[in-house]
């Protein structure tokens, strides 16, 4: 066979086969391909499961206290403190609405969630004089006042078993707790904790201090003498 004859029978056949080959592996099996594959099922699968997976959602504000939202809607309405002695209705009895002391705080807010303190304070008193404070020279109860006074409440929060230790932590606190403190001048004073927090994390506090119904950072202003978390009906 002439060498340039041969030359193109071997061409031929070299085309031949690597067509045959090409038939066998086509592209988009090859390595290089798989691997890409490969990834996309990888991206593929973390799509899928960024998809499938539970959103992270911002913590909406704290929910506001039945109790709490009572004592606020007396802030505007409550303007003035005055401690002057009031015969009173009995039960439910009041004096006017835009006046008070710090426990008509208390009261008004209570009675929002069906628990009447003049009532239930009067009640315990007749009861058990003797296990109250002695400190205004009574010898009997007096519904009109009695409730009124904070080391009776703390009596009857006691009886109750509404106590919790006192503390300084701000977390131990929760909204809807009564506290009580002592003001300079052995003056003792009650307030609700409220769900708002100061910039310090330490809860405000919904009071009456001597400028009528306020919500205040006053929590660990003063000392503590008690901290309740009132049971309701």
């Amino acid at each position: 066979m002439p060498r340039r004859a041969y030359r193109r029978d071997r061409f031929g056949k070299r085309v031949l086969r690597l067509i045959w080959l090409a038939a066998l592996c086509p592209l988009t099996t090859c390595a290089g391909a798989q691997d890409d594959s490969s990834a996309s099922r990888r991206i593929g699968a973390g799509a899928t499961s960024a998809a499938t997976a539970p959103s992270r959602t911002t913590p909406g504000p704290p929910t506001t206290p039945p109790l709490v939202a009572a004592a606020r809607r007396q802030i505007g309405v409550t303007l003035h403190y005055d401690p002057a002695y009031v015969v009173l209705a009995y039960p439910n009895g009041d004096v006017a609405q835009n006046r008070g002391v710090c426990t008509d705080v208390v009261i008004r807010a209570l009675r929002t969630q069906g628990l009447d303190l003049q009532q239930r304070v009067h009640e315990d008193m007749r009861a058990n004089f003797a296990l109250y404070p002695r400190k205004w020279g009574l010898r009997g109860p007096d519904r009109n006042i009695d409730h009124r006074r904070v080391p009776n409440l703390q009596t009857w929060f006691e009886r109750q078993g509404w106590d919790l230790a006192a503390s300084d932590r701000a977390a131990d606190y929760r909204a809807g707790d009564l506290v009580t403190w002592m003001l300079p001048g052995n003056l003792p004073h009650i307030g609700i904790v409220s769900e708002r927090k100061s910039r310090s994390g330490a809860p405000l506090i919904i009071h009456n201090i001597g400028r009528g119904a306020r919500e205040e950072n006053i929590l660990f202003d003063y000392p503590i003498t008690g901290r309740y978390r009132p049971r309701l009906p």
